[in-house]
């Protein structure tokens, strides 16, 4: 990158001993005849180039102290230099209006009669110079920034240019020399919408290529009539630098050497009416920290430590292993904290409280932080708020190291409006449907992708496989399916158009979802996709070969909607809604769940999970703890949103994050959250230790009623069993009275009896301590259809479990 132009004194110092320059004749790459080249033997000359046979290198350096560079020759003197021939007028204007698609066909070096045409486009340069093995040339000033001249050699050399400013001189690499450095399967790929690894195809790449360091910039503009690439190396104009078309498939190239990692970069595109737009690139691997909005070239370097998590990490199918998310929105967890900060302290703090995963809300480059980074603008750059993406992968490694899986929140429903980003990228609806009522969603002021488009369906197939690959992401979960799902979501009839078979189905976002995941399982052992999708949809989890979306869990949005509406009713009044607690179980089984306490239930005036309980603040916090042990217990995998873990009173805001101090000794009532979050961890423990809990989370033959009908006394109990038929004995009492000698029906499991393995209301957790300190004896007294049954105490506000001695 050439972030100054050096000084003119300290750049003369190499360019004045041209046969040090280290070139090599190189052949000129294949390009459609342009119309100046064969127009040359006609053409009316321009003034010749001014051509100088360069010394020997040994007899320079001799003479260099006392000799001065060597004066260039002018044309005619013996040196054979031709003059250039003019540049067509069309070509001139379409270069200068940044609408030319073949630049290359004018610019750099090609064969004439007589020698070596080259050409150069630099703006506000005095002078350009051309160095190759013995000879120096100076081109002619032909004006609006072009220098050309024909240099007295049989074919094309490898050369470079020095371009003298007022100011400075510069000695550089001619862009347009340079074959393109995409090759035609990436093109045939790409215009197939069948790239599955489309980074390594589009974007900014450095690279070496023809021996020459610098970065390939890509790009898919089909719509475009020119593309010019601007940044902090050319001063933010671009017109010194035109892309080259790539034929039909969109693709525009350029191979700029010298620019290399940390270069600013956007790209400048003229629309079909000819105006032009700069935009970010939408491969962009890393961005500028918002609300700056240039891309960064970049290159990933960190060296991975979690082969062995890697290797591991799907031996066991997700929906039958243990499945513990801690949802993680990593700015505001510890305010001010980067990536490798948070390395530091996320893994440890997540492992000693049992979660086997967390979820990060979207960590994709967004403008605005209060979206939460659901309105994405860089797919492909994780946000440069925290860091950069070797230090976004330090912490997925941290995480892996600390035993714990990470999922990622993916947003493939919508992207924003901002006119440097996405929206009509090219001049024209390009990442978003063309009709506008399939464009714009009607909730977020945003816009939707267009799924039948297939370069569009690539671009979100291979990023979803991207963030699995490069940062060894272990899950996407995605985000607001049931708005790609459906044509009519929040639209009122008139506003949405059928699907050719009449129905409101989406049918491109239906294809988009399956090859989304049947790419992402194919290519990455072990990840689990995850759907947060709200309506009925039949077979989100099943899989894409038997008509399936092919998710591998789904999140159980109508769990968490009747639980929640339940356990904010007086405990009085819960008998009359005694079935929002069993509902869940008549489709328990219907797709692979987990149940979700996220961020959306403690925000907008939702309140925090405590809060949403009746009661004064002990009866909140006993519901609250009882409320954990009913959802660890219940058949699906489960998730909880940072803060809720102690009981945080405050909804969630992305300013300040949890509320820590509440756990600090010096607050008076630090121990109810300390107790809540040691509740946590147990539960975590147990659930883990306890195949019984998750290993048939996905079969009814793993649950079993004991009384699902005790509307009366706010009782819950059912049995979990796993593979080998061990049982666990859950039971939640929503009342706030003691129950002495309560009967429950149990199997027979021997003579030891049962024993309380956990138990929310002790006073460990902050609660009343009212325990079954005994192994209950099973009697053979029938009770809810079984032979044998046991006495049990139950605590107020409180879920009990357990075990067989």
């Amino acid at each position: 990158m050439t972030a100054r132009k050096p000084s003119r004194k300290a750049s003369r110092k190499s360019a004045d001993v041209p046969a040090e320059v280290a070139v090599e004749t190189v052949a000129e790459p294949p390009a459609e005849t342009s119309a100046e080249t064969s127009a040359v033997a006609t053409a009316t000359p321009a003034p010749a180039a001014t051509v100088t046979k360069a010394a020997p290198a040994k007899r320079a350096r001799s003479k260099r102290a006392d000799a001065g560079p060597p004066r260039p020759r002018q044309a005619g003197d013996g040196q054979g230099a031709r003059p250039a021939p003019a540049l067509d007028g069309a070509d001139r204007g379409r270069l200068l209006a940044g609408d030319h698609h073949a630049p290359h066909d004018v610019l750099g070096a090609h064969p004439i009669p007589g020698g070596v045409l080259i050409r150069a486009l630099r703006p506000f340069a005095r002078t350009v110079t051309v160095l190759a093995t013995g000879v120096r040339a100076e081109l002619h000033d032909d004006g609006d920034g072009f220098f050309s001249g024909v240099l007295p050699v049989p074919q094309v050399p490898a050369y470079r240019l020095e371009v003298a400013y007022d100011d400075n001189t510069i000695e550089v690499e001619d862009p347009y020399r340079f074959w393109p450095a995409i090759g035609e399967l990436d093109l045939h790929l790409i215009g197939e919408g069948r790239h599955e690894e489309l980074w390594r195809a589009l974007g900014a790449e450095p690279m070496e290529h023809q021996g020459v360091a610098g970065t390939r910039f890509t790009l898919w503009a089909p719509n475009a009539r020119g593309v010019r690439i601007t940044g902090d190396f050319n001063y933010w104009d671009g017109t010194g630098f035109p892309m080259r078309s790539l034929g039909a498939t969109g693709v525009w190239e350029l191979f700029l050497p010298g620019v290399g990692e940390g270069a600013l970069y956007k790209f400048d595109i003229c629309r079909p009416d000819g105006s032009h737009t700069v935009r970010a690139d939408p491969m962009a691997r890393r961005t500028e920290v918002p609300p700056a909005t240039a891309s960064i070239v970049t290159a990933k370097h960190h060296e991975w430590q979690d082969a062995d998590w890697m290797a591991h990490r799907g031996d066991r199918p997700v929906h039958e292993a243990p499945f513990s998310v801690y949802e993680v929105h990593l700015a505001s967890w510890r305010p001010g904290l980067t990536y490798r900060q948070l390395a530091e302290q996320l893994p440890a703090y997540v492992k000693d409280l049992g979660f086997t995963h967390v979820e990060l809300m979207p960590v994709a480059e967004h403008p605005f932080g209060g979206s939460w980074g659901y309105q994405v603008t860089g797919f492909y750059a994780p946000t440069s708020r925290l860091g950069t993406p070797d230090d976004f992968r330090f912490l997925v490694d941290a995480l892996h190291r600390a035993g714990i899986g990470v999922i990622m929140d993916w947003v493939p429903a919508h992207f924003p409006r901002d006119d440097w980003a996405l929206a009509e990228f090219d001049g024209r609806p390009l990442y978003e449907h063309s009709d506008p009522q399939r464009a714009a969603h009607p909730d977020w002021g945003t816009l939707e992708f267009d799924y039948g488009r297939t370069e569009v369906r690539n671009f979100l197939v291979a990023n979803a496989t991207y963030w699995c690959e490069e940062f060894h992401i272990d899950g996407l979960r995605v985000d607001a399916v049931a708005s790609m799902l459906y044509l009519d979501y929040s639209r009122e009839d008139g506003q949405w158009s059928p699907n050719e078979f009449g129905g409101r189905e989406n049918l491109d976002a239906v294809a988009f979802l399956q090859e989304m995941n049947a790419t992402v399982y194919r290519r990455n052992p072990g990840v689990v996709t995850i759907a947060e999708e709200s309506t009925a949809w039949d077979g989100v989890t099943r899989p894409t070969d038997s008509g399936g979306l092919g998710f591998g869990l789904k999140w159980n949005m109508g769990w968490m909607h009747d639980s929640l509406q339940y356990m904010a009713k007086e405990p009085v009044h819960r008998k009359y809604h005694h079935n929002e607690m069993t509902f869940s179980m008549v489709y328990a089984y219907s797709e692979n769940y987990v149940l979700p306490i996220s961020h959306d239930e403690v925000v907008h005036g939702k309140q925090a999970l405590v809060t949403k309980m009746p009661g004064d603040w002990w009866q909140r916090r006993a519901n609250h703890r009882a409320y954990l042990g009913f959802m660890w217990a219940h058949p699906g995998k489960q998730l909880l949103f940072m803060g809720q873990e102690f009981a945080q009173g405050a909804e969630w805001s992305e300013g300040h994050g949890p509320d820590w101090w509440l756990l600090d000794p010096s607050y008076e009532a630090s121990g109810d959250h300390r107790g809540v979050r040691t509740l946590v961890g147990d539960l975590n423990a147990v659930y883990g230790a306890v195949p019984a809990l998750w290993q048939r989370d996905t079969s009814p033959e793993g649950f079993s009623w004991v009384d699902g009908g005790a509307a009366e006394d706010n009782v819950l109990a059912f049995l979990r069993y796993d593979a080998d038929g061990s049982p666990l004995l859950a039971v939640s009492h929503f009342s706030p009275a003691v129950r002495t000698d309560y009967r429950l029906g149990v199997p027979e499991t021997g003579t030891e009896g049962w024993v309380e393995i956990l138990n929310t209301d002790s006073a460990r957790y902050g609660g009343g301590d009212v325990r079954n300190e005994e192994p209950l004896k099973a009697e053979a007294v029938p009770a809810h259809g079984r032979p044998s049954s046991i006495s049990l105490t139950l605590p107020p506000l409180a879920t009990v479990w357990f075990r067989p001695a």
